[in-house]
């Protein structure tokens, strides 16, 4: 069933890709970019007017560009990626749902190119992001209000600028809003080679922390190994392993977990349990398996362990967006802007 799903998404995702427009003079990179129309009136853009399979409700069309004023911002799209939220948003089964008929796309970067006359937070040339869940980055360029974009630094990679919204942002905040962990404390994570798993590894390596980084296995189990172990991982093993009684040896080596990370629920999030420390807490952001978190009385009375859950589009509601990225804009800002690697299309593999 798991399987299934994956290689769903992976098509529904190719047949998207296929309708999005490549800028010309553009390097090609992971994430596509859009090119401009050829009347500055109209844009091209993604868009669904009911809700259901994707490749089938999604439609390239014309739109007419409004005219700029006051506190708008005309932004020219450079990259937008294919995220799973996206789709769910497309199939009408995400906590979240614009107005039909909606633009497609939670993610992307675009470039600013002019203002209104009360704009006083970004002018033309600047990078800017969404700063929160259903603005539709699949267009070629789009009339925005202020509040409704964030500037980031344009010296930073393409593919970074146009993910940094969703998954890096994820990815810190799990790490630091429900544990005080100190450098040498360890996280234990399924999903390890997902978007935010990967930002994860890095982040967590940036801050001190130790990981334990479980995937399911594979026949290029070793190759997996070599990526995430690059990115900063400590520790890679299988779900197989991690149910195996001489896993608990691990433990000699790093310090028992105090916070896990779930995305996938079922027997993965039962066994990410098992081994966290007394008192730790298990957050769920994700349920790729489709299945119920199981956990047994025991490990709530005895160890005390916490269950919380984790929705970046409400948090974004109940913060600032300036809250939201000074942390991760921190982390990124590393010397000689070295920024977080990883998948940039659609990420939901485990």
């Amino acid at each position: 069933m798991w399987v299934s799903r994956v290689l769903w998404l992976a098509r529904t995702a190719a047949l998207l890709r296929r309708r999005l427009l490549v800028a010309p003079g553009c390097p090609r990179p992971a994430t596509t970019a859009y090119s401009a129309s050829a009347d500055p009136s109209r844009v091209r853009a993604l868009v669904y007017e009911h809700h259901g399979h994707p490749a089938k409700v999604v439609e390239l069309k014309n739109l007419e560009l409004p005219a700029v004023g006051g506190s708008d911002v005309h932004v020219k799209m450079l990259a937008a990626p294919i995220n799973p939220s996206d789709i769910n948003m497309i199939q009408g089964n995400y906590g979240l749902l614009p107005k039909l008929p909606a633009v497609g796309g939670n993610e992307g970067v675009g470039q600013v190119v002019a203002v209104g006359s009360s704009v006083t937070g970004v002018k033309p040339g600047d990078w800017v992001i969404p700063a929160a869940a259903g603005l539709g980055t699949w267009r070629t360029e789009a009339v925005f209000n202020e509040e409704a974009l964030i500037a980031v630094p344009s010296d930073i990679p393409l593919q970074s600028a146009a993910t940094l919204s969703v998954n890096p942002c994820t990815a810190y905040r799990m790490l630091t809003d429900f544990e005080q962990l100190q450098p040498g404390d360890s996280v234990i994570q399924n999903a390890s080679n997902s978007g935010v798993g990967q930002a994860v590894i890095q982040i967590a390596r940036a801050l001190g922390l130790r990981t334990i980084n479980v995937v399911r296995d594979r026949p290029d189990i070793q190759t997996l190994t070599n990526k995430l172990k690059n990115l900063g991982a400590e520790h890679i093993i299988t779900e197989e392993e991690l149910r195996k009684p001489e896993t608990k040896s691990l433990f000699k080596d790093v310090p028992q977990p105090r916070l896990a990370l779930n995305c996938v629920g079922g027997r993965s999030s039962t066994e990410l349990l098992r081994h966290l420390a007394p008192g730790g807490t298990m957050v769920t952001y994700g349920g790729m398996a489709k299945q119920p978190i199981i956990a047994s009385v025991s490990q709530l009375i005895f160890k005390d362990l916490k269950l919380r859950g984790f929705w970046l589009s409400q948090w974004k509601k109940d913060h600032s967006p300036a809250s939201l990225y000074r942390g991760a804009f921190n982390i990124t800002t590393l010397p000689k802007r070295k920024m977080l690697r990883g998948e940039v299309t659609c990420s939901r593999s485990q």
